[in-house]
């Protein structure tokens, strides 16, 4: 069965068999336990006032996403008529799936709702230099409506020592850089937040938390209870299964700190390929196809393996 994106058409009706999460615009529905990809790559032409970062706030993608699926094209100029890949589609991290996994190198996060019918699927930015976000496994402590935010010692220093001092505390409003919303990690200072910049979602941006768009945010808050799983994981390579051949996503790999890694690929594919090994079974692989795929880090899933016919 081919994997979709649910149109405006079929909202409705798909609302009316996922229940009780209602589908938006950033919901798949998944249609057995072991589906491995989601969504769809779609093309559009740009129009003269475009730019990568207005087109992905519209439109439910990060900046790098945008950068790494269009590398030929001016992020900031891409031209009247220049045709953009909108990177849709997803192989989903290899994680449990429940309730909300992040997976730092593709700057995105998926929640897999209760039932296991739904996952909504949001870009974010994580830490930057200096501030890398966590790995590892935690829950939902603690969520907040108008927050007011109170910077800790070493953001404080940090704006004074920059010639941009900051209060004791910034209430709720326009100028709170924690957007309308925010759920709090059982990881001490790590949280899950709005913003009030809409540049720097999709990248590393932040002091090592996951910034969302308000309207990304305002969507989720209310669906994620108090206790909710948190699962964040580093990926750069993922594997996966649609319509009897295999896939293999990559997207450019992070260190512990955040920052771009110069790991051995080969070397990590190997080891991806191994551990997927059920998965891998009874395909043909093309290295051709993985070579290229790890050489452009594009991030838009791509066939590497065809079923092995029977002599």
């Amino acid at each position: 069965m081919s994997v979709f994106r649910p149109t405006l058409a079929g909202l409705a009706m798909v609302a009316s068999l996922v229940s009780p999460a209602v589908v938006q615009a950033n919901d798949y529905v998944l249609h057995s336990a072991d589906q491995d990809v989601i969504g769809e790559v779609q093309v559009r032409a740009a129009r003269y006032e475009d730019t990568f970062a207005d087109l992905g706030s519209s439109l439910g993608y990060g900046y790098l996403e945008m950068v790494a699926a269009n590398p030929a094209i001016d992020p900031w100029l891409p031209g009247e008529g220049t045709e953009i890949t909108l990177p849709g589609q997803h192989v989903l991290p290899v994680a449990e799936r429940e309730g909300v996994v992040i997976n730092l190198p593709e700057f995105r996060m998926y929640y897999f709702h209760k039932g296991g019918e739904l996952v909504s699927s949001y870009p974010v930015g994580i830490g930057r230099e200096g501030w890398s976000s966590p790995l590892g496994q935690t829950r939902i402590l603690r969520k907040q409506e108008k927050p007011s935010w109170y910077p800790p010692k070493s953001i404080l220093e940090e704006h004074a020592a920059n010639g941009d001092p900051l209060p004791a505390v910034v209430p709720p409003g326009p100028d709170n850089p924690m957007g309308p919303f925010k759920m709090n990690l059982a990881m001490s200072g790590y949280v899950i937040h709005g913003t009030n910049k809409k540049f720097g979602i999709g990248t590393r941006v932040s002091h090592g938390c996951f910034r969302m768009r308000n309207e990304d945010i305002t969507e989720l808050f209310p669906q994620v209870p108090v206790g909710t799983t948190v699962t964040i994981v580093n990926q750069p390579y993922k594997l996966g299964v649609m319509d009897g051949l295999l896939y293999l996503e990559v997207h450019t790999p992070l260190d512990e700190h955040g920052m771009p890694s110069t790991l051995d690929k080969q070397g990590a594919i190997q080891q991806l390929l191994a551990e997927q090994s059920d998965k891998v079974s009874g395909f043909k692989l093309d290295w051709k196809a993985i070579r290229d795929l790890v050489y452009a880090e594009s991030g838009i899933p791509g066939v590497i393996g065809q079923p092995v016919r029977p002599i």
